[in-house]
């Protein structure tokens, strides 16, 4: 059912259907009976597929990754999808427009996604509006990330502000050093920067009351030298985890014409092209770090079998997103009863 859907979903601006079926959604669970027929469809409530990570009790293990909530103004509807955590963002301390349009692309032949969307949101205002509407019992991670006009230099600031004014609305943090789409962000994965930013962020952290998970989301294009300093550095400043991996700016190995990959242009890539190397990025750090820290893997999960994929190579909770698009919310429910079938 949900390909005929996407059949006709996907001859339209991906960026325009994105909000076209949100607010289908909305409207749809807001009918008698709507939400009552979404959990029937895309639950699967069961004590053994409970995680607990960094004193919190995760329903079940699939998440929703960041970039499809921005604005934190789907999280109550995407719950009724059958997700254990939502991740909303990435906020900025500034709504900005994000890159110029056309910015999101299907790669239809590789079940992928190149976007350069460039952070887009309406800041934290807006973010922090949305959260104090919270009626449904989720998990809420909050990515957080520095506005394009901020400098490498002064980007310290722009992460502090994201921390101190979601803490109060969100239950763990995401700290996004690896889009492709913003100038420079990802020289900020480099050892000494990213070390700083994130002794900044834990210190924030321990002047609160009950401090919250902090999660540093990688990019799948570090080298191996590179992930042994990701290890190092979670493993000094004591955050509780890695998320693995954003979007690549590789282009290997694709089904698409290079002329089409071309007229795209710039962006991150997303889908079953990143499956094997996000799932190897996060077997690298389980094994290098003796699973020292906790490990969402998120990249390329489009079956069951990807996400028991990353659960085996040492992933604690895995997030969809592309897969999400093309498999449809069904996919939340399979991963859940591959992992309660495998045991």
């Amino acid at each position: 059912m949900y390909r005929l859907i996407r059949s006709i979903l996907f001859k339209f601006d991906p960026e325009k259907i994105h909000y076209f079926t949100t607010s289908m959604l909305k409207n749809t669970l807001r009918m008698p009976g709507g939400k009552g027929l979404f959990k029937k469809m895309f639950f699967v409530e069961d004590a053994k597929l409970e995680r607990e990570i960094g004193g919190l009790k995760f329903k079940n293990p699939v998440g929703l990754a960041a970039g499809f909530d921005k604005n934190a103004s789907m999280y109550n509807e995407m719950y009724y999808c059958g997700f254990g955590f939502i991740e909303i963002g990435t906020v900025t301390p500034k709504g900005q427009a994000g890159n110029d349009k056309p910015r999101l692309f299907r790669l239809k032949p590789d079940s992928a996604i190149i976007n350069r969307m460039g952070f887009n949101n309406e800041g934290l205002e807006e973010a922090i509006s949305n959260l104090k509407k919270k009626n449904v019992d989720i998990l809420i991670g909050g990515n957080i990330g520095k506005n394009k006009v901020t400098p490498n230099d002064s980007a310290e600031e722009d992460y502090r502000i994201c921390f101190e004014a979601l803490f109060p609305y969100v239950d763990y943090f995401v700290v996004n050093v690896s889009s492709p789409n913003t100038p420079n962000l990802r020289d900020l994965q480099e050892k000494e920067p990213l070390k700083k930013l994130l002794s900044l962020l834990m210190t924030k952290n321990k002047e609160q009351e009950k401090s919250k998970p902090i999660f540093l989301k990688i990019a799948p294009d570090l080298t191996d030298t590179q992930l042994d300093e990701i290890i190092e550095i979670v493993q000094e400043t004591r955050i509780q985890g890695v998320i693995a991996t954003n979007t690549t700016i590789q282009r290997d190995h694709l089904q698409t014409s290079t002329n089409e990959l071309e007229h795209i242009g710039d962006g991150g890539l997303s889908g079953k092209p990143l499956s094997k190397r996000s799932t190897e990025v996060v077997r690298y750090l389980a094994d290098k770090s003796e699973k020292s820290f906790n490990i969402i893997g998120v990249g390329g999960i489009h079956s069951e079998q990807d996400a028991l994929d990353k659960l085996d190579a040492g992933a604690d909770l895995v997030q969809i997103y592309t897969g999400f698009i093309y498999e449809g919310p069904g996919l939340v429910k399979r991963i859940n009863k591959a992992i309660l079938a495998k045991g």
